[in-house]
């Protein structure tokens, strides 16, 4: 259930996730991670909704996870508990059915950079820095750091923050296709309720559609984001109604094919 730690606010066609831990730089624990679940339900579950934004409150983006949180776990608790959990959290965001603009307001490093990359698109203000520094904690990234980042940034860049350590200016990862821009420090929110702006105002099931392919060429979650677009391909569609109006009214479908 809902601790406070995740903040959704709803403008419209347009929804707010605010990651709301600032004494910890919104650094992530296993209540948050609830949080942040439920929040998806919430922003998936309003029809009217066609585009939503996540940030951090205060001037921290995400510190990643908090180590108070997982560094005392053994290992069947932090391989389950903690990761595999983390990842169903993240995997969420990543399948929101509208599009997700990251609104990148403070450093995103390990866990935070992983919860970025979970955005279609991501706008970072120009002091913020990013990278994967797990191995100098004797840790592997552990949410999609060395899966979905490589499919979505490329393996090279990966490589170079996982095993060479490198942090990235904001310049250095919109020049290499981490951030879609980089804008003036304490901007990110409103240059993100713009890009909303600029998708809430395109047809909103092609906008849908076209977020479903994208998804199952990544092979985010193809199984699932194939099978939705097929139901979507068929949904109220002239035979869908007479199999179901026939089902209702114990008789045989009389299906004539067609679109319209």
């Amino acid at each position: 259930m809902p601790d406070g730690t995740v903040k959704v606010s709803i403008a419209g066609p347009v929804a707010t996730v605010t990651l709301a831990r600032p004494a910890r730089r919104n650094a992530l624990d296993l209540g948050m991670l609830d949080a942040l679940f439920h929040a998806c339900d919430e922003v998936d579950g309003a029809p009217h909704v066609r585009a939503a934004i996540l940030t951090g409150e205060g001037d921290a983006f995400c510190a990643g996870g908090d180590i108070h949180a997982w560094g005392g776990m053994g290992p069947g608790d932090f391989g389950h508990n903690w990761v595999r959990h983390g990842h169903r959290v993240f995997d969420r965001l990543a399948t929101l059915r509208m599009p997700l603009i990251a609104a990148i307001n403070g450093h995103a490093l390990g866990g935070g950079l992983e919860i970025a990359a979970t955005a279609d698109i991501r706008i970072a203000e120009t002091h913020v820095r990013v990278g994967l520094p797990e191995a100098s904690l004797g840790m592997v990234p552990g949410w999609s750091g060395t899966q979905r980042l490589v499919r979505r940034l490329g393996a090279q860049v990966v490589r170079r923050m996982a095993l060479g350590g490198e942090v990235l200016t904001a310049g250095e990862a919109r020049d290499l296709g981490i951030f879609d821009s980089v804008v003036a420090t304490g901007t990110a929110l409103p240059a993100a309720q713009q890009a909303a702006d600029r998708i809430v105002g395109r047809a909103p099931g092609a906008t849908e559609a076209i977020k479903l392919m994208i998804s199952i060429a990544e092979g985010e979650d193809r199984g699932a984001d194939v099978d939705a677009l097929a139901a979507i391909a068929v949904s109220g569609r002239p035979d869908m109604t007479e199999g179901v109006t026939a089902f209702r009214e114990k008789r045989a479908p009389r299906f004539r094919g067609g679109w319209s």
